[in-house]
């Protein structure tokens, strides 16, 4: 993730890294962002921000996005555009600050940062990092099965072998 790598334009997402997850915010111009902000998500919090798994409300917040990022990386992720067409401009930014100072609900896997974006840019609910993580939780699954399953059927077969000497 390159840092600063071009100034943002409104109606751009922005992708900070927080480590383990991304936070997700809107460029809505003059160096302020939107965002979906569980009452753990700070710059400064650092593992603590992991805590956002456990919330359930969330504020939109309209801050500077320096403030925002912090001393953690950004960059403008767009990541959708090559699936939807954006919304104008224009309803975005207007969407966007009608749910300024809203509590709203908030789940990491339904209702986060990422999807409270993705639905304000093109109208669709999206989260790629659950989606990633569910493809990862299901590959690991589908890896662990298969491996219990090999030695279930090594520990049949060679069982039945010991059976048969005796």
């Amino acid at each position: 993730m390159a840092k600063y790598e071009k100034k943002p334009e409104p109606g751009d997402l922005i992708e900070i890294s927080r480590g383990l997850y991304q936070h997700w915010a809107i460029y809505v111009g003059e160096g302020y962002v939107i965002h979906l902000a569980p009452p753990s998500e700070d710059a400064q919090a650092g593992p603590y921000s992991m805590m956002s798994v456990l919330c359930d409300k969330a504020t939109v917040k309209k801050e500077e996005l320096y403030e925002v990022v912090g001393n953690d990386e950004y960059c403008i992720n767009n990541l959708l555009d090559e699936k939807y067409e954006p919304r104008p401009v224009r309803e975005i930014l207007q969407d966007a600050h009608r749910f300024l100072g809203r509590e709203l609900p908030y789940c990491v896997f339904r209702e986060n940062c990422e999807h409270f974006v993705t639905e304000l840019r093109y109208g669709k609910s999206q989260s790629r990092q659950v989606r990633n993580a569910v493809e990862i939780g299901v590959g690991v699954g589908l890896a662990v099965a298969a491996t219990f399953g090999v030695l279930a059927a090594a520990a049949a077969i060679f069982g039945s072998k010991d059976k048969q000497k005796q």
